[in-house]
């Protein structure tokens, strides 16, 4: 069995805007050995839906980038250390069938379905999957 330490890192979409654009939540973080760690065994993830959800975030002028958005999406994948985490059918299936009771949010439902597919951690500072997951039904490494 892995140990935590070994299981790769699902980004939330927030930790991974922080991450590729330096922000400060990150830099102090207690978490940022942790995140190197994975890093430099390239065990970093992004899931597909997170590339979405920046779209429309950027589409509604909610979120805004030094680069056009498809270029900062395309470095920001192409970072060491970070993989996108495909949208598969099993995971779009499991996030309308995670356990208990998960909010309705549907970029949220999928992050946690991929992290529970592909069995990461998902880094997050999102207080409702945080929540979620001290309930035991997803592996969550709070900011």
């Amino acid at each position: 069995m892995a140990e935590l330490s070994d299981k790769p890192l699902l980004l939330d979409t927030h930790v991974w805007v922080w991450l590729m654009n330096g922000e400060e939540p990150l830099k102090s973080s207690q978490v940022r050995p942790q995140l190197e760690k994975t890093a430099q065994g390239a065990g970093l993830r992004v899931s597909a839906i997170s590339v979405w959800e920046l779209g429309m975030l950027e589409a509604k002028g909610r979120l805004s980038f030094s680069l056009d958005g498809a270029q900062w999406v395309r470095r920001a994948l192409a970072a060491p250390g970070i993989s996108l985490a495909p949208l598969t059918p099993e995971i779009a299936l499991a996030s309308s069938r995670l356990p208990d009771s998960f909010h309705g949010d549907p970029a949220d439902r999928i992050i946690a379905a991929t992290a529970r597919q592909i069995g990461a951690r998902l880094l997050t500072k999102d207080r409702q999957i945080i929540t979620y997951g001290e309930k035991g039904h997803l592996s969550v490494l709070p900011v």
